[in-house]
């Protein structure tokens, strides 16, 4: 029997300090319950521990993985007959998509075994930035490029303020600290819009730069400790 909070930091989850925060707040389930108190031991070669929604392995190595997601997959870990992209990766190891990219969608997505990493990446509260490119059908008007930068409303609610910057008469990038359900592709309708293709280059520190599509690599371990560092890890 090992203390839950040992056991995810020998995992490589999180450190000890950082585990009782994430016990406390409700983010780590034994066995499909939520454990909030301190002091619970569990046996790894029994109990089924989750972090983040994800489940923890103890003694497997950190995984970081960087895909330039083609069109055609869902950014899932199953789903029924469709693609996904875990079927472009080959590694025995499981790892999960940090985030999401539409099925149309292209570009930069980050797949990891490491659950603290994953949800500093997936939870809206952490304001790392996502940088992607974007075509349209029809030339925007530098007004209406000027309306997604300050905010359009979506649901009730108007979008934070992004970065933007023309590229073409019909193509610019956007930057986003925020991530909702295709949030790009809504906020271009917002402006008389419509979206034809969108890439994304960047996630916090991380760039796609020439990975050719449907490719991936590990992460070097420079590029995953400015990713940690830029995420308060």
């Amino acid at each position: 029997m090992i203390r839950l909070q040992k056991f995810l930091a020998h995992a490589g989850v999180c450190s000890r300090r950082q585990a009782e925060a994430h016990i406390r707040a409700g983010r780590i389930r034994v066995n499909g319950r939520v454990v909030d108190q301190m002091g619970v031991q569990i046996d790894p070669a029994v109990d089924v521990v989750e972090a983040f929604g994800r489940p923890v392995t103890a003694g497997a190595p950190e995984i970081n993985i960087m895909l330039n997601k083609p069109a055609g997959y869902i950014s899932s870990c199953r789903h029924g007959r469709r693609k996904i992209v875990l079927d472009l990766v080959d590694i025995k190891h499981r790892v999960y998509p940090a985030g999401r990219l539409d099925m149309d969608s292209t570009g930069l997505l980050l797949l990891t075994n490491n659950g603290a990493l994953h949800y500093r990446l997936t939870h809206p509260s952490f304001d790392h930035e996502k940088e992607y490119l974007v075509e349209t059908g029809s030339p925007l008007s530098d007004k209406a490029l000027g309306s997604l930068a300050e905010g359009v409303l979506l649901n009730g609610r108007v979008t934070r303020p992004a970065e933007v910057y023309r590229k073409d008469r019909r193509s610019f990038g956007i930057v986003l600290k925020e991530g909702r359900n295709r949030q790009v592709r809504r906020m271009v309708e917002a402006v008389g819009g419509e979206v034809t293709a969108l890439h994304r280059v960047r996630m916090a520190t991380l760039r796609l730069k020439d990975l050719p599509s449907g490719s991936w690599r590990r992460l070097t371990e420079a590029e995953t400790a400015e990713l940690k560092t830029s995420l308060g890890l």
